[in-house]
């Protein structure tokens, strides 16, 4: 249910709402607008009849929705959420689309991750991405360097000033995590890991969600109505490709047209990676620029110094000079930065 207050509506008026439904068992979350505050209102069971709401003071109007997603919906929160960090980048909105760039893992070579970091920021990107708890298919494959590997990207951090980016795999390990990450990222196996969603609404840093792959739309949505259940908005979508059966030309199938079905459904930043969203570095560029004409708040693709020896994912990683050249055309789609301009003075 979404109550509409009058714009003129009382501080008063709305408490008494706010009590009247409390009362009753149920949930609220307000949303402050510019012009009218909207109360959700959710629980297991809706007992509350939408006339008597209506008939309060201060009331301009009650509906009912039958999306699960109740918080995350644009129906609960019609303006666009906008992640501010304290640097002011802002992610969302109308703002220009980022770019999170890195490494699939932070590996023992601290001046390799110093050098994609530098490469980073010389090229206009905010955020450098890389997992230091690596979950991995194989028992015996790399899982990462764990808090070392967060040192390594805070350092990298202090170094450049990129904002960081990291995977957070269990519980146990979210206050370690949020000593050294920006962004805690949920992967993509742990999107139904409903304890740990539930533990991350429960922090002040901004969270990403990456879309399972066999997710639908409606369950990536669920996903993050259980984090900003439990009290944090700031919450980032992430498509990276659903599972396919073409698998001898493309990792996963990327699904761009989640990125408008989300902006039409829910009011959270979506991001796309297509390296995880096609497994290919030659179809980062031309998957990323359709996700920006799509309307992405931003990507998230991997770079390596030396892809062919990293430790994972580096058939799906950019070289440093292919991330400039990348890069580069990509930041003329955004329209952050003038190459030709710049180059001609």
């Amino acid at each position: 249910m979404i109550i509409v207050m009058e714009h003129n509506a009382t501080q008063q008026q709305l408490d008494r709402i706010l009590k009247y439904i409390d009362d009753r068992g149920m949930k609220t979350h307000v949303n402050k607008g510019d012009v009218l505050n909207v109360i959700a209102v959710f629980g297991d069971k809706l007992t509350i009849n939408p006339e008597t709401i209506s008939a309060m003071d201060g009331v301009a109007a009650v509906k009912k929705i039958q999306e699960p997603y109740k918080l995350v919906s644009r129906q609960a929160h019609p303006e666009d959420t906008v992640i501010e960090f304290p640097n002011g980048v802002k992610i969302g909105g109308l703002e220009r689309p980022v770019l999170m760039v890195g490494p699939c893992s932070v590996e023992k070579d601290y001046e390799g991750l110093l050098q994609i970091a530098r490469a980073a920021k010389e090229m206009g990107c905010q955020f450098l991405r890389g997992g230091a708890f690596k979950p991995r298919t194989s028992p015996y494959d790399f899982q990462g360097l764990e808090e070392k590997g967060l040192q390594y990207l805070a350092k990298a951090r202090q170094e450049t000033g990129l904002l960081i980016v990291t995977e957070v795999m269990d519980t146990m390990d979210i206050s370690l995590i949020c000593k050294y990450a920006d962004i805690l990222q949920v992967g993509a196996r742990n999107i139904q890991n409903f304890k740990l969603l539930k533990a991350l609404g429960r922090i002040k840093k901004p969270v990403m969600i990456k879309r399972g792959p066999a997710a639908t739309i409606k369950e990536f949505l669920l996903a993050a109505e259980y984090v900003v259940s439990n009290g944090n908005d700031n919450v980032i979508l992430c498509e990276r490709g659903i599972r396919g059966f073409d698998s001898e030309f493309s990792r996963n199938v990327l699904d761009i047209t989640a990125v408008p079905i989300i902006r039409k459904y829910s009011h959270l930043p979506v991001i796309v990676d297509p390296s995880h969203g096609t497994g290919k570095r030659y179809l980062i560029e031309p998957m990323g620029k359709a996700a920006l004409v799509a309307g992405a708040h931003g990507l998230m693709y991997e770079i390596h110094q030396d892809p062919d020896n990293a430790m994972s994912d580096g058939a799906q990683s950019l070289n440093l000079d292919q991330f400039r050249e990348v890069t580069r055309s990509l930041n003329k789609l955004i329209g952050r930065i003038d190459y030709d301009n710049k180059n001609s003075k």
